[in-house]
């Protein structure tokens, strides 16, 4: 199929450029409106009790969001000082759309003033039923009033302004990442393929990934809320996989033109071989792409659809566009020279791993799981205005209130009960709650419809801490006469937890299972898919316990440019567990493929993998690099969720390439023998009529070749003086 595919691109090759730059145009126009149509919510969704309890409030609420007012550094209790501040105060209750405002001398609250004396806080509340893009101007108007009280310092914040300053900061993290990455990757990629015209193959590959893949985020909200965080996983993979597919087709199509191929045909060898590669691969990281979809949680979803569209339409243009622009303009790419010395750095390692592969192996497992080790005491919790970058004056308030407003910077639980507020069941279970140990204080909303009472129950200690998930838990676990719903984020936290830990071993299964069926139809072994996801796992538990060291106990913080919040982002091992499980096959697929080329040719296991190595290491290598320079691109962003993603994507990809690739691979291989490619009979008549069956390159020929000859001339001739190929070694 792929050589009928190959035949077509070549000769349809001016309507398959054509044809794609009609699609760009198209969903670059369509693309380009993301950032205004992606929602900054991060909701657990309707399918959990805490996200029912949220669209019941916005149903019943006849008011809007929050805006936040600090006035600090004064002195709350001086008249003199308060005057103006209430004048400036009364000039934002005018605004058309301000339903309230609420200050420390309006009603004397202890909680809106700070416990130091020296700060007051003014809570805004604004008219409910607007729009995102109406609501926003509303609070541009207060906010800019605000800072014109008679204060030194003014702080305007809130929860209307945190999805804004998230969209904002995810933007500008956005075109800082690619405006670091992307030249550094190119810049390396005219090292790797000798020049500009071969280093812009891959970049072409990435950039109709990526673009295309906007336009399908924008169309997908057509169904649903789509998070805006999705443009960052779809820049961030986009640019790393079209990378990682552009510089397997290139450096195969250079080889191809190395041994001898007329231009045309080297193209069409190029996708009749690396290109199916390039489906397996890309097919391996979509079917884990999809394991998101199973959470039944909107902003996993949102994730599932950048992960999967990218990656298939990364795919389409490495198959596609890439092979039609190099039939056309391919011909002044510099070709690789034949390899005639087997003895390449690659082949050396892997001949020194196979010699020790006991203590090889055993070294790397165990460096693995001790990298691993600081993951076992992570804590989790849902990202909110903390993770926003330091210079944002909404993160300034929350941080602000959390440290001297404790009575509201700790966000209530709410429970929705099915009563009346004035029965007595009701006021006995009030009562009940209200004298609970670790309750900070209790309210009850006013103006609910009848039947219907709303409750806000402020825990001790923080909005995420063990004091409010207790709390969550023993309202829940109570069971008057009447039906109560519990939400807030501490029970949003507790439920997507829930739901995480419920949906997790399903989604796992899925992934494993169809990475086993594909590498399976690869190699025909069952062996090798079984040993690569172990490998995998094995690898994800150093990423893993890296995150936890870095982020959760804040090491390299300052060389990281980040505040640690004491916990990783809820979604990270989630989102890491797909990714990089994705990628890691990705250069699982690269190596193997080579490793069975040889092994197919030879017979020999050993030298399959020590040639396989040498043929694929570099490629894997500079893929790694180029990728790891993409993540460290966007890790270098403010926004602490991406920099978690992009930080933790970094290490995943620098480990499974150095200490999984490189050294657990081949000496688990040399191990196993000739056991790595058993499978029963009868799937291996399976496999020899529908698995993936590659040709080897011409290179490839003369290379397994050459290394035969040279171990056949070893073995018969015992006592020549010339060492031969590779001795130096095995």
């Amino acid at each position: 199929m792929m050589s009928s595919l190959a035949s077509l691109v070549v000769r349809r090759r001016r309507v398959v450029i054509t044809v794609w730059l009609a699609v760009l145009i198209g969903a670059g126009t369509i693309g380009s409106s993301a950032f205004s149509v992606l929602s900054s919510s991060f909701g657990a969704g309707p399918s959990t009790e805490s996200g029912r309890v949220a669209e019941r409030l916005d149903e019943l609420s006849e008011t809007g969001g929050e805006i936040a007012v600090i006035a600090d550094d004064i002195d709350v209790d001086d008249p003199a000082v308060a005057a103006p501040i209430r004048a400036g105060l009364d000039r934002i209750a005018a605004i058309d759309g301000v339903v309230a405002v609420v200050d420390p001398w309006s009603i004397e609250s202890d909680a809106l003033r700070a416990g130091d004396g020296r700060a007051a806080l003014a809570v805004v509340t604004i008219t409910g039923g607007l729009d995102e893009e109406a609501e926003l101007e509303l609070a541009h108007q207060i906010a800019d009033v605000a800072r014109d009280l008679d204060a030194p310092q003014v702080l305007v914040g809130g929860n209307v302004l945190v999805g804004e300053q998230f969209g904002t900061a995810s933007e500008r993290d956005l075109v800082r990442g690619e405006a670091v990455a992307l030249p550094i990757a190119f810049m390396a990629m005219v090292f790797l393929l000798g020049g500009l015209r071969a280093a812009g193959m891959p970049m072409l590959v990435a950039v109709a990934g990526v673009v295309t893949s906007l336009a399908v985020l924008v169309a997908a909200t057509l169904i649903g809320d789509v998070s805006i965080f999705s443009i960052n996983v779809v820049n961030m993979l986009g640019i790393g996989l079209g990378i990682d597919y552009g510089l397997l087709m290139v450096s195969r199509f250079r080889e191809e033109r190395g041994g001898g191929r007329e231009l045309h045909d080297a193209v069409v060898e190029t996708l009749a071989t690396a290109g199916k590669t390039v489906v397996f691969s890309a097919l391996t990281v979509a079917v884990a792409m999809c394991g998101l979809f199973v959470f039944g949680l909107p902003i996993l979803s949102s994730f599932g659809i950048a992960g999967l569209g990218v990656v298939l339409l990364c795919m389409a243009a490495a198959v596609t566009l890439l092979p039609a622009v190099l039939a056309s303009a391919g011909g002044k790419i510099p070709p690789t020279a034949p390899v005639t010395d087997v003895a390449g750095r690659f082949y050396r390692l892997t001949g020194w791993v196979q010699r020790h592969a006991v203590a090889v192996g055993a070294a790397a497992v165990v460096v693995l799981l001790l990298l691993g080790v600081p993951f076992l005491g992570a804590r989790f919790e849902i990202g909110d205005a903390r993770a926003l970058p330091r210079s944002s004056e909404v993160r300034d308030v929350a941080l602000t209130l959390a440290d001297r407003f404790p009575a509201r910077g700790t966000e209530p639980v709410t429970v929705i009960a099915e009563v009346e507020p004035d029965s007595a069941e009701f006021l006995a279970w009030y009562q009940s709650v209200a004298t609970t140990s670790g309750v900070a204080g209790t309210a009850i909303r006013p103006d609910t419809p009848r039947g219907l009472t709303v409750v806000d129950v402020t825990p001790i200690g923080t909005s995420q801490g063990t004091e409010a998930s207790e709390l969550v838990a023993h309202l829940r676990g109570t069971q008057p006469t009447f039906d109560i719903e519990v939400g807030g984020i501490a029970a949003e936290l507790i439920d997507i937890k829930s739901r995480l830990s419920e949906r997790l071993p399903l989604a796992a299964l899925m992934v494993i299972v169809a990475t086993l069926v594909l590498l399976f139809l690869m190699t025909g072994s069952i062996v090798v898919p079984i040993k690569a996801v172990v490998m995998n796992i094995l690898s994800l538990c150093a990423s893993f316990g890296a995150l936890a060291w870095i982020f959760q106990d804040g090491n390299l913080a300052g060389f990281l440019r980040f505040d640690s919040v004491g916990a990783l982002d809820l979604w990270m091992p989630v989102l890491i567990l797909i990714f990089a499980f994705g990628l890691s096959m990705d250069y699982e697929v690269f190596l193997l493929s080579r490793i069975k080329e040889v092994h197919d040719e030879t017979g020999d296991n050993d030298m399959a993998v020590a040639v396989g190595l040498q043929r694929s290491g570099r490629i894997i290598t500079s893929a790694a690099v180029l990728i790891v320079i993409v993540f460290a691109g966007f890790a270098a962003g403010e926004v602490l969720a991406i920099k978690q993603l992009g930080v933790g994507l970094a290490i995943a990809v620098l480990v499974d390439a150095t200490i999984v690739r490189m050294l657990l691979v081949p000496a688990t291989m040399k191990l196993l023998g000739e056991r790595n490619w058993w499978a029963p009979a009868p799937l291996r008549r399976f496999h020899q009529r529908f698995g993936l069956h590659e040709a080897p390159s011409q290179a490839v020929h003369a290379t397994a070749a050459g290394v035969a000859v040279s171990r056949s001339t070893e073995i018969a001739e015992p006592d020549i003086e010339a060492e031969p190929v590779g001795a130096g070694s095995r």
